[in-house]
């Protein structure tokens, strides 16, 4: 297991560049997003030293460990190595000052709920596959989920005409509402796959057909609910409200699919 000096650094190094950005998105008047290139690319630094990070703390040696703090930690960089790809593409530096400080806070995650089991058949490739996919939808519904909640207080303060500096600074409302739906897409074609390749080879993955425990209960309905917004866009063009509602009600059903059964048996129950 990596030091705490070196989760300490990480979550410094991820601190002082969240800094400069909501210092620069807080002010008033217009932001040249040029301004902040060289932030992007200082960015490569602190992913990178969390990367590793997760290597060590999630294969140590033989064996596998994905605890609820390693797979917070996971999917918060994977966000954010998203987002990092897209702001070459789309203006979201402002998004960014919002999400690099969570990634100050979740660079700790590994340290406050540090894996107490390794992972069962994590050698198998179908396993792996089934994860990757797995935390990649996790951490695009993620995403998605702190665009509705921006995209919610962008559209409040609209309304009542006064906008902070930071609100002023981030894209358009119809951008971000383009951008949120091509991310529900994306993340609704990984976790089909994902719930395909552990419905297909439950017997082979975990020795047992698919169980319907809680677990994948919650997992289906957030399918259901991505797949019913989706549905709802195309046919009835909802957006706005109706579309903020129906993403975060999904992404809650996911967390409590993955994270919270994770939580409740490592946190609460110890087991």
């Amino acid at each position: 297991m990596p030091s705490i000096l070196a989760y300490g650094t990480n979550a410094i190094l991820y601190a002082i560049l969240g800094a400069v950005l909501a210092r620069g998105f807080w002010r008033s008047g217009p932001v040249n997003p040029a301004g902040f290139l060289w932030v992007r690319f200082a960015l490569l630094i602190p992913l990178g030293l969390q990367a590793w990070l997760l290597y060590e703390g999630m294969f140590a040696g033989p064996s596998m460990f994905m605890g609820v703090g390693n797979a917070l930690s996971c999917i918060v960089w994977v966000a954010l190595v998203i987002y990092w790809g897209a702001s070459f593409f789309y203006r979201l530096e402002g998004m960014q000052a919002l999400v690099v400080p969570i990634a100050a806070v979740a660079a700790f995650m590994p340290l406050a709920f540090p894996p107490t089991h390794p992972v069962p058949n994590a050698e198998m490739t179908f396993f792996r596959i089934h994860l990757a996919l797995s935390i990649l939808a996790y951490s695009l519904f993620t995403i998605a989920s702190l665009h509705v909640l921006v995209m919610a207080v962008l559209e409040r303060r609209l309304h009542s005409g006064a906008l902070p500096p930071v609100l002023r600074n981030l894209p358009p409302l119809l951008a971000m509402e383009k951008v949120l739906f091509q991310i529900i897409v994306t993340g609704f074609v990984l976790l089909t796959a994902s719930l395909a390749s552990g419905m297909f080879f439950a017997e082979e993955l975990f020795g047992r057909p698919l169980a319907f425990n809680h677990k994948t209960v919650f997992a289906i309905l957030s399918w259901l609910i991505f797949g019913a917004l989706l549905a709802g866009r195309h046919f009835w063009g909802w957006r706005g409200r109706v579309a903020m509602r129906w993403t975060l009600a999904g992404f809650l059903a996911l967390v409590l699919a993955y994270i919270g059964s994770k939580f409740v048996l490592e946190i609460l129950l110890r087991r």
